[in-house]
């Protein structure tokens, strides 16, 4: 399997020179890094090209390194049923960068993207319905950026007098605990079966 995946980045550095910004094999996946201009063009590639055929795209999301310049990546993962491979796709992604859609080359990337436009906020062109898809309607910021806080802002709630569901801002019912990172097994005043086994040795 490593010598095909070898043979494709060699391929890719042939044929798609200008698209290819680098590639890696680590554990016996193929990861390549192109730019947002040759993205399309890439994923066509690998779509049509006779010896690669990767005819599936798996999944898609997003990863979020907030102290950099270019903040996201864009994961891409593409199957070869006719070759039995796999490919990882990867673009860095500017905060305020749009962009293109893949749903012209591959249609089942019309929720994908959604989903890391909602979760993430990123925008793409030439995509037919750009909108929220996990979250409710109104909801504020994207969950998966890191510096989204982990309480959210608002919570959501039926209430019986009303009879309606009402959005309320976050109220936390206690203060945040506070952990000294012991581990529940240290200081209990008891041993379970099989723990007084080290102290024998």
């Amino acid at each position: 399997m490593s010598e095909a995946l070898h043979e494709i980045a060699a391929q890719l550095d042939l044929r798609m020179s200008d698209v290819v910004v680098r590639h890696d094999i680590a554990f016996g996946e193929l990861t390549v890094v192109t730019t947002q201009s040759g993205l399309l063009k890439l994923v066509r590639h690998l779509q049509q090209d006779e010896n690669l055929r990767f005819s599936t795209l798996v999944d898609m999301t997003g990863i979020d390194h907030p102290g950099r310049k270019r903040r996201f990546d864009l994961v891409y993962h593409f199957l070869s049923m006719y070759r039995n491979h796999r490919i990882r796709l990867k673009v860095e992604v500017g905060e305020q960068d749009i962009v293109p859609s893949i749903t012209g080359i591959f249609p089942a990337a019309n929720w994908f993207e959604r989903e890391v436009f909602d979760m993430f906020g990123i925008l793409f062109s030439g995509h037919p319905d750009l909108r929220r898809i996990l979250t409710d309607y109104g909801f504020r910021g994207h969950p998966l950026r890191k510096d989204f806080p982990t309480t959210g802002y608002t919570e959501v709630r039926y209430d019986e007098t009303l009879k309606r569901v009402v959005y309320e801002p976050v109220q936390l019912v206690q203060e945040y605990r506070q952990f000294d990172f012991m581990s529940p097994w240290e200081g209990a005043q008891y041993v379970l079966p099989g723990d007084d086994k080290g102290a024998k040795a």
